[in-house]
């Protein structure tokens, strides 16, 4: 791979996770980029980075408008243009289902806002990011998923089903794109504390939270190189930790393990 620069987007950046992936790399020198709807919280989240040291432009958008991400992503590339460009993106945003029960208690209609937020948002703005990725010859992406996409879910279907076409997109991107120089990952950050989990009655009585730092540890380790070898695959905070993949990363890919797939059957 060519060089990758030490710059990242965010999105969904103004609170939550996304907030503290920004923080995080920030103090480890990265200049972030905030993208996300509301612009008073990414200014907050942006005067933190700053007083690390770091750019941190901010870009608002709703992320399933194409040409509002469009514009924010040109907007961010602007910015990094003196700096080499971007060199990784993190899509963070994401949203769940307002009620909990099964598919036929649901509403469409909510069941597809989730599925239009968490998958056209991270198919749009990585599909703004990427030329400029493949003209260096470099560049990660690291996609936020869940262990709900893989497996059955009494509840919130259409996050499920969200989550597991976002693993598909992971693999795809690994698959079109890695000898040009793509590292693409699913990072299931487990279940920490934010305003999303407290919606969620699922949760309510809920003791063995994933902390946050366990979310970062392991988005820098991705963001550095330091797991290039396990690209298009799936990771859990809280499980995984960055020497405990590198541990079991050759098995990992001579297994061709951690990727939603069939399970074989005989031959």
């Amino acid at each position: 791979m060519a060089h990758t620069p030490q710059t990242a987007l965010v999105t969904g950046a103004g609170r939550g996770i996304g907030r503290s992936i920004a923080l995080g790399l920030a103090a480890a020198g990265w200049s972030v980029a905030l993208v996300g709807r509301t612009r008073s919280r990414l200014d907050e989240v942006a005067a933190e980075c700053r007083s690390l040291g770091v750019m941190a432009p901010v870009a608002v958008a709703d992320l399933v408008d194409r040409d509002a991400v469009s514009t924010a992503v040109e907007d961010v590339l602007r910015a990094f243009e003196p700096h080499g460009g971007l060199g990784l993106l993190v899509n963070n945003a994401g949203v769940v289902e307002s009620t909990e029960g099964p598919f036929a208690q649901d509403d469409p209609d909510e069941m597809w806002r989730v599925i239009e937020t968490n998958v056209r948002g991270p198919l749009l703005v990585t599909h703004a990011v990427l030329p400029g990725m493949l003209a260096r010859g470099s560049g990660r992406v690291v996609n936020l998923n869940s262990g709900a996409g893989h497996r059955p879910m009494e509840a919130y279907t259409g996050y499920a089903i969200s989550k597991g076409a976002l693993a598909r997109l992971t693999r795809l991107l690994d698959a079109q794109y890695r000898d040009q120089g793509l590292r693409v990952f699913d990072l299931a950050p487990g279940v920490v504390r934010t305003d999303m989990t407290a919606s969620m009655p699922t949760h309510d009585d809920r003791s063995d939270w994933t902390p946050v730092e366990a979310v970062v540890e392991l988005v820098l380790a991705l963001a550095n190189g330091e797991l290039d070898v396990l690209s298009g695959r799936f990771m859990r905070a809280g499980a995984d930790t960055p020497a405990s993949l590198l541990a079991e990363a050759d098995r990992v890919v001579a297994a061709d393990a951690r990727v939603l797939r069939l399970a074989q059957l005989g031959d």
